[in-house]
């Protein structure tokens, strides 16, 4: 018998090493797998950002928080004789002081807000002061309509009360003007005010008569700015050098403008759906009731463009779309190129692609989304390219790969950018991506094996 050569001596192959289909199906599984590290870094993302919110609380609680100016509220004692039974069993009346309170027939109110940015380590908070100035008359009070006697009204123990939502905030002493008589407030802290806190000034109401008020407040604050409706007619009047504003409450200005200096905003507001009464007696709670006050409060916020962490989440959130379209054009490559290249550098480059994202945290963190964006991605495209150039041992898939790397996050970062428009944008760029796909996976053979 002839001795066989070593030479010709072949091991047979398993069937699964030129199956497409089998190592498809492991790609798609270290997909999945990396999905797992992919949510590690959106959750560290997040208690960043919450790091970031704990930190500027911090810095809003040491200056001021956010301001609702609310009121001025006329209120007026009576006496009321009341008649109730004792433990005896005898009736017995005596007398007892109750409380009117009166809205303004008209409220004007004009602020003009300087905002700056207030700095804690890495983080930004928006603070501001502001000049309010709050003008407006109430008409002579009209307790009959309540069932008042008018000859109970103590008048000359009237009080008007207004409040901001953080005294600390209060940067003078206000001087409030009667008819054109100054007054200076004092801290209102008996049951009776129709505030949680506030500051009122007692004053001589002449009989059947109306008065005209006017004060100024010389806030500061952080974030938002706020105003309660409490005029039977209400203006409101914000102009501020903040470029990003937001607009609170269930009414959107009347007129608004935005530029780069700043913007400006109006509001003109009627009792007609207001959900306070024009008087009412004996209800201390009226204003302070968060159901009600929510459908009257109007105001801005000082709003931050869309921050790092809320684009480095959404970038994030590409991740398993950014790996997916990597692999299979790697895959494609391979194919097309007829040169394998092992599981265990799928993981790598995957690997490389997870990294990126907390690579584009630390860097946004220090120097800004945008410029973070352009290191991070520059950095994993050159890494990822040059690795499948040597894998396939071939100096032309460095650049090609490269190319479609660029195009993928450059796709990504145009997505972020864009507010609204970024669904009709992605959703055609994936349909040219699908299309690509297609048209380069029509010559492969799936069923090789």
């Amino acid at each position: 018998m002839q001795e066989q050569h070593p030479n010709f001596y072949q091991p047979a192959k398993k069937w699964y090493e030129d199956s497409i289909l089998f190592k498809s199906g492991v790609i798609a599984v270290i997909i999945l797998l990396l999905l797992i590290p992919s949510s590690w870094i959106q959750g560290l993302i997040t208690d960043r950002e919450g790091y970031q919110k704990d930190q500027v609380a911090s810095v809003t609680n040491n200056w001021s928080g956010n301001q609702l100016v609310q009121g001025p509220v006329l209120m007026l004692p009576y006496k009321k004789q009341v008649t109730e039974t004792g433990t005896d069993g005898k009736a017995a009346t005596h007398e007892v002081i109750k409380m009117l309170y009166v809205l303004p027939q008209n409220l004007k109110i004009k602020a003009g807000v300087k905002t700056e940015l207030f700095t804690s380590g890495i983080y930004d908070a928006i603070v501001y002061n502001s000049q309010v100035l709050i003008q407006g008359n109430f008409n002579k009070p009209d307790p009959a309509v309540l069932g008042i006697d008018p000859g109970m009204i103590i008048y000359d123990k009237a009080r008007l009360v207004f409040s901001i939502s953080d005294l600390k905030g209060l940067k003078n002493n206000p001087v409030v003007k009667i008819d054109g008589q100054g007054y200076n407030p004092e801290p209102a802290t008996d049951d009776n005010i129709p505030f949680n806190a506030g500051l009122q000034i007692s004053f001589p109401l002449q009989k059947d008569k109306g008065f005209n008020f006017e004060y100024n407040l010389d806030l500061k604050g952080s974030n938002e700015l706020n105003f309660l409706h409490t005029g039977k007619v209400t203006d409101v009047e914000v102009n501020s050098d903040w470029k990003n504003p937001g607009f609170n409450g269930r009414y959107l200005p009347d007129s608004r403008s935005v530029n780069a200096k700043g913007f400006g905003a109006k509001w003109h507001m009627l009792y007609y759906n207001r959900p306070f009464p024009q008087q009412w007696v004996d209800n201390r709670n009226v204003l302070t009731n968060s159901a009600a006050a929510s459908q009257a409060i109007i105001g801005v916020k000082l709003q931050l463009p869309i921050d790092q962490y809320r684009k480095v989440l959404r970038s994030a959130k590409y991740s398993s779309l950014i790996i997916l379209l990597t692999f299979i054009s790697l895959f494609l490559t391979e194919l097309i190129k007829k040169q394998k290249i092992h599981l265990f550098n799928y993981v790598l480059i995957g690997a490389a692609m997870v990294v990126y994202y907390t690579l584009l945290l630390s860097f946004s963190e220090q120097l800004g989304y945008n410029l973070a964006y352009l290191i991070s991605s520059v950095s994993t495209i050159l890494l990822i390219s040059i690795f499948t150039s040597s894998l396939l041992k071939n100096k032309s898939v460095a650049p090609l790969f490269a190319c479609i790397l660029s195009i993928f996050y450059g796709f990504i970062f145009i997505i972020i950018q864009l507010e609204e428009l970024s669904l009709l944008f992605g959703s055609i760029a994936l349909f040219i991506v699908v299309a690509t796909l297609m048209y380069f996976s029509r010559k492969i053979n799936w069923d090789k094996n």
